[in-house]
């Protein structure tokens, strides 16, 4: 598989951002960017992003989660950061980003993970979930859902959709700065346009909108289908904490609500003045919020 490797001078001096490279290796000759920090033998939060962001949208968190005594655990997907980036379009597949990150979970053998998942962190996440959900304590879902492609599809994510397949020039700072409540500053927005020297290194960018379930027979409806038998009886507590200004994924925290046995009887948050991505705006409130549901659940699970 050809890939490309973003050039480490790339990400110097990023605000906010000290935290030194890690890498799992995951196969094809490729490798996973990840950033940890907190004791060592803490108990495991895993953040997963999503599109078209990378583990730098934790950085509000990871420090909360690392001074409360935790293992804070953030990699790049494949295509994204400082990870490995296949060249052609093909090569991202559902299936391929979910065994990817499987590589990355057993690679470094995470158990008794607290998982906190966004866009597409929870398409993956999820399906990694009802595989393996005996290494999983706990998960919270932020702006995120497993489509089967039987359910209504916003208008949002669709004008989102066209947009990321027709723009000429994917800016990536610029998406991520129109989908918060907050303006980003010049160099918040640098930082996120850092992994992508040039449309080259876009592929998986470009590819992740698209592979979307929408349909019902798209490859990634009928693996989430099964997904889901799994996931109708788990007892996982289960956290869901939206933002109460993302278009897109807007409602779908009251169908994880009613459809997954860990979420009953859980005190489920809206974020308030966040958009799509909350870990920007509102990044410190939502890491109290998974600290508190993990407080709760420590003895329940």
């Amino acid at each position: 598989m050809d890939f490309l490797r973003t050039p480490d001078e790339r990400f110097k001096e990023l605000t906010g951002y000290p935290y030194q490279p890690r890498y799992v290796e995951i196969g094809d000759g490729m490798r996973m960017h990840y950033v940890a920090a907190g004791p060592k033998d803490g108990p495991v939060i895993l953040m997963l992003h999503g599109e078209p962001s990378w583990s730098y949208l934790y950085r509000h968190m990871i420090p909360i989660f690392a001074e409360a005594g935790y293992r804070a655990i953030a990699p790049d997907l494949i295509g994204f950061g400082r990870s490995d980036k296949p060249v052609h379009r093909d090569d991202y597949t559902y299936a391929s980003h979910v065994a990817w990150t499987e590589a990355f979970i057993v690679g470094l053998d995470l158990k008794d993970i607290t998982l906190v998942c966004q866009d597409w962190g929870g398409l993956i996440g999820l399906r990694l979930l009802a595989t393996h959900s005996d290494r999983f304590a706990r998960v919270i879902a932020a702006n995120t859902f497993l489509p089967t492609g039987r359910e209504p599809v916003s208008d949002a994510f669709r004008a989102w959709q066209k947009f990321s397949q027709e723009t000429p020039e994917l800016q990536v700072g610029n998406i991520i700065n129109g989908a918060t409540t907050t303006e980003l500053s010049a160099a918040t927005i640098a930082a996120y346009n850092a992994p992508f020297p040039d449309e080259t290194y876009k592929a998986g960018a470009r590819q992740f909108p698209a592979l979307v379930p929408t349909e019902v027979d798209d490859p990634g409806a009928i693996a989430n289908r099964e997904a889901w038998k799994t996931l109708m009886t788990l007892k996982v507590p289960f956290l869901t904490a939206f933002s109460d200004g993302d278009p897109i994924t807007r409602g779908a925290d009251l169908l994880l609500q009613a459809t997954i046995p860990g979420c009953k009887g859980r005190n489920h948050q809206t974020i308030v003045g966040a958009g799509h991505f909350l870990q920007e705006d509102r990044g410190p409130e939502l890491a109290l919020a998974v600290l508190d549901f993990a407080a709760d659940t420590r003895t329940t699970k």
